[in-house]
C-alpha cells in the first residue's frame, strides 16, 4: 500500500526526474513530506511564478520535461503565467498542484481556486485526481503527454484527502493514449513531394523554428541544408537549430529579422517551413508573405499547418525522422545566383549602430559578451530591446543555446529561467541578458542563484525606460513616452551631484544585487565593459550582476512595422 503523496514521487523517479522546483503549502505538505526522503534534488523558489520559469528553463536546456510543485489557489495560480509561457512555446513542463480536500471543493474553502478550469487554456492537458487508484497512471500519462507529439506543459491537481488515501494500485506498462496518437514518420509520397520540389527549385529557403530543437532534428536540418545547398534563415525560438556561422545561414526573420533574411523570405521561390508556425511576429502583412514561393510545411502538429499562411506541399511528422527521409531524396544542386544575391543583401545591409565616442551602446555591449565568452555560454532573456540585441549580435551555433519567450513575451522569464537551465547543464556556463524592467519582476530569484552557488552572468541593460515600449512610442505614438520612464523625475537644485558613472536610477541595481549575495558591477563606458564581462566570466561560485547604463533611446533596427509585409523595412527613425 502506498499514499497518494507517494505515488507522485514514485512516478516522478519512474519519469527520471532529478530535479524539482516549487515551494510548499499547506495543501501540499503530504507530497512535500515524501518528497523529503526521494533522492531528488529540490529547489526552493521565492515565487511561484520563478517555480514554472525554472521548470521551463530546465526543459529547454535539457530537452528533457522540467517539474514544479506548488500548493492550492495562490500558489497555483502563481504558476499561470509560466504555464501559458510553456504552452505558447511548446515546451515539456509538469506542473503538480495542492487542492482542498475532495468533499471541500466547490465551497470556497480556504485556499480554494478552480485551478483546472483557471489553466485549462494554458496546458496541453490538466487532471482533478478524483481516486487515488488513478495517480500512478496519470503520473505516466502526464509525462507521456508532456513530451510527445508538440511538446506541452500538463498539469495534476490534487486534493489534500488524495495525497493520504492509499492505494495499491501501480503503473508499470507504458500508458496508451487512445485518443492522442501523433504522426511520427511522414508520408512517403508527401515527402517525395517535397524533395521534388527542393531538387527542381531556383531560389529555396529553409525556414527553422523552435520544432528543430524541440524535435533534435538539428542534426538533420543541418545535412539537409548543407547537402543541396540551401540557405537557412531562423525565427526567434529556432536560434541555435542551425549553425550561425555557417555560409547558408540568414539567421533570423521576422518584425525585427536581419534584412538578407526578410529579402530571401520574400524572393525565394521555395519556402521550407521546418518546425516553426508562422507567428504574426514572423510572417508580417500575411497576404504579402513569401509572394513568390511555394510553401511547404513539415510539423509534428496538424494544426500548426495552413493555420496562418496556406501551405502547398504539408508533411505532417516528426522533423527528424521526415529529414532522415528527406536527406535521401534530396540532391546536390548549383545554385550560386541565389546564393550570390543572398551574399550581397548580406554584404550591402549588415547589423550596425552608433559607437560614436561618449556612448555606450548596448549592441556593443553583447558583441562583448560574444567575445568573452567565445559564443559558448547558453543565453537566456527576457523580453524587450535586449532579447532582439541578443537575437542580433550574439551568434549561436547549436542548439538549446538560446532560451527565450517566444510566444508569450514574457518579462520577467530570464533570470529565473537562466537557473533551471544552469542546474539542467551544469558543464555549461550560463549569461542572462535582461533589461532594468524585466529584471525586477523576479528579481526576488537572485537568492536562489546564490543558495546554491549558480555562476551566471546577469547583464543588465539599464537605459532607464521599457526600451521596446519606449521605441514604439517614439516611432508610432507622437514620442509621448506614457508610463514607459523608469528613472526618477528629476534631481532637486539642493541635491549633491553624483559621482561620474553612479546610478541615480532606483533600485540600485548594483547594491540590490549585494544585499541578495551576489556580486555587482557597474559600468558606463565602452572601455570598461570587458574588464567587467571577465570578470563575472571567470567567477565561480556565485551570481554576477553587470549593469550597462546605456544609452537611453537607441532602437532595434531592422524593424517591419505593424502591417506591413517583410520588404518593408525601417532601418532608422527619421
Amino acid at each position: 500500500m502506498r499514499t497518494g503523496a507517494q505515488c507522485v514521487i514514485d512516478g516522478l523517479i519512474q519519469a527520471g526526474v532529478k530535479t524539482v522546483f516549487g515551494i510548499p503549502g499547506g495543501a501540499v505538505l503530504d507530497l512535500y513530506a515524501a518528497l523529503y526522503r526521494a533522492p531528488i534534488e529540490f529547489v526552493l523558489t521565492r515565487h511561484e511564478q520563478g517555480a514554472a520559469h525554472m521548470a521551463d528553463g530546465y526543459a529547454r536546456a535539457s530537452g528533457k520535461p522540467g517539474v514544479c510543485i506548488v500548493t492550492s489557489g495562490p500558489g497555483a495560480t502563481n504558476t499561470v503565467t509560466g504555464l501559458a509561457t510553456a504552452f505558447m512555446d511548446g515546451i515539456p513542463v509538469v506542473c503538480i498542484t495542492g487542492q482542498v480536500p475532495s468533499h471541500m471543493i466547490g465551497n470556497d474553502a480556504f485556499q480554494e481556486a478552480d485551478t483546472l478550469g483557471i489553466t485549462r487554456s494554458v496546458t496541453k492537458h490538466n487532471y482533478l485526481v478524483r481516486d487515488v487508484d488513478d495517480l500512478p497512471r496519470i503520473m505516466a500519462e502526464a509525462f507521456k503527454i508532456a513530451t510527445i507529439g508538440r511538446p506541452g506543459p500538463v498539469l495534476i491537481d490534487i486534493p489534500k484527502d488524495i495525497q493520504r488515501a492509499k492505494t495499491k494500485a501501480v503503473c508499470t506498462s507504458e500508458p496508451e493514449l487512445r485518443n492522442y496518437k501523433p504522426t511520427i514518420r511522414g508520408h512517403p509520397k508527401q515527402v517525395a513531394k517535397l524533395a521534388h520540389a527542393i531538387n527542381s527549385a531556383k531560389r529555396p529557403l529553409i525556414l527553422a523554428g523552435g520544432g528543430v530543437i524541440a524535435g533534435d532534428a538539428s542534426a538533420e536540418l543541418t545535412a539537409v541544408a548543407r547537402k543541396a545547398n540551401i540557405p537557412v534563415a531562423t525565427t526567434l525560438l529556432g536560434l541555435g537549430a542551425f549553425p550561425e556561422t555557417d555560409p547558408l545561414a540568414l539567421r533570423m526573420v521576422g518584425m525585427h529579422g536581419l534584412v538578407a533574411a526578410n529579402l530571401a523570405i520574400s524572393h525565394c521561390d521555395l519556402l521550407i517551413s521546418v518546425g516553426a508556425r508562422f507567428d504574426d511576429r514572423v510572417t508580417g502583412k500575411v497576404s504579402e508573405f513569401a509572394p513568390h514561393a511555394t510553401i511547404a510545411h513539415i510539423d509534428i502538429d496538424p494544426s500548426s499547418i495552413s493555420k496562418s499562411i496556406e501551405t502547398d506541399i504539408p508533411v505532417v511528422g516528426h522533423v527528424k525522422y521526415v529529414l532522415e527521409d528527406l536527406l535521401k531524396l534530396v540532391e546536390p544542386m548549383d545554385r550560386r545566383e541565389w546564393l550570390s544575391q543572398l551574399a550581397e543583401w548580406k554584404s550591402k545591409h549588415p547589423l550596425s549602430y552608433n559607437g560614436s565616442e561618449g556612448r555606450l551602446p548596448p549592441q556593443y555591449v553583447i558583441e562583448t559578451l560574444y567575445r568573452v565568452t567565445e559564443g559558448s555560454a547558453i543565453v537566456v532573456t527576457d523580453v524587450g530591446q535586449h532579447q532582439m540585441w541578443a537575437a542580433h549580435y550574439y551568434l549561436y551555433r547549436e542548439p538549446r543555446s538560446f532560451l527565450s519567450s517566444g510566444g508569450l513575451g514574457t518579462m520577467g522569464y530570464g533570470l529565473p529561467a537562466a537557473i533551471g537551465a544552469q542546474m539542467a547543464r551544469p558543464e555549461k556556463r550560463v549569461a542572462v541578458i535582461s533589461g532594468d524592467g524585466s529584471i525586477q519582476m523576479n528579481f526576488q530569484e537572485m537568492v536562489v542563484a546564490v543558495e546554491h552557488r549558480l555562476p551566471l552572468v546577469i547583464v543588465v541593460l539599464n537605459n532607464r525606460h521599457l526600451g521596446m515600449v519606449r521605441q514604439w512610442q517614439a516611432m508610432f505614438y507622437n514620442r509621448e513616452y506614457a508610463a514607459s520612464v523608469l528613472k526618477p523625475k528629476g534631481r532637486g537644485p539642493n541635491e549633491k551631484v553624483l559621482p561620474p558613472c553612479t546610478s541615480d536610477y532606483l533600485p540600485d541595481f548594483v547594491r540590490l544585487a549585494e544585499a541578495h549575495g551576489a556580486v555587482g558591477i557597474r559600468v558606463c563606458r565602452p572601455e570598461d565593459v570587458e574588464p567587467a564581462l571577465r570578470k563575472a566570466w571567470v567567477e565561480r561560485e556565485r551570481p554576477t550582476l553587470v549593469e550597462c547604463l546605456v544609452e537611453e533611446e537607441e532602437n532595434v533596427y531592422p524593424m517591419v512595422p505593424p502591417g506591413a509585409s517583410l520588404s518593408e523595412m525601417v532601418h532608422s527613425l527619421a
